[in-house]
């Protein structure tokens, strides 16, 4: 039996393969998300996403956005620069995080640069919720942290 697959997330494109060849997929492998700063003086903190964030690596991602909250920072900047891809289960998670920084007091800041992810915010109205900026240097300057 051959099963025809279309992966609307690499351009489209159809290929046809027999059932016993397909494989799970799994994580992608460029997916990563580093603690690239932690501004002196205060409890600032930015988190950088790398890769495609889709259903696949959202447990990583909430699970390493919690820990980032537990350590009530005034301000977490997550900067989705390095993303390639976001789904909205990726979504899902990022909400979840605006709301327990808000429970918290904190403000949370998204660095989008890249006109196709900011475009996902956009079109989901979740440009009205989130605090999105153009480049961490913007983020960082509009968080409200004593030092």
């Amino acid at each position: 039996m051959k099963l025809v697959v279309l992966n609307t997330r690499r351009k489209g494109y159809v290929e046809s393969a027999p059932m016993s060849d397909l494989q799970p997929v799994h994580r992608t492998p460029d997916f990563r998300i580093d603690e690239t700063e932690r501004v002196h003086g205060s409890r600032i903190l930015v988190l950088a996403v790398h890769g495609d964030t889709d259903m696949y690596v959202v447990d990583e991602l909430k699970a390493r956005l919690s820990e980032a909250i537990d350590e009530a920072p005034t301000a977490l900047v997550l900067d989705l620069t390095g993303v390639t891809f976001l789904d909205s289960m990726a979504l899902g998670v990022l909400l979840g995080g605006l709301k327990r920084v808000g429970e918290m007091g904190g403000q949370l800041r998204v660095v989008t640069p890249r006109a196709e992810i900011r475009r996902i915010f956009e079109v989901t109205m979740l440009d009205q919720l989130f605090d999105i900026d153009s480049s961490r240097d913007e983020a960082l300057a509009a968080t409200s942290s004593p030092a």
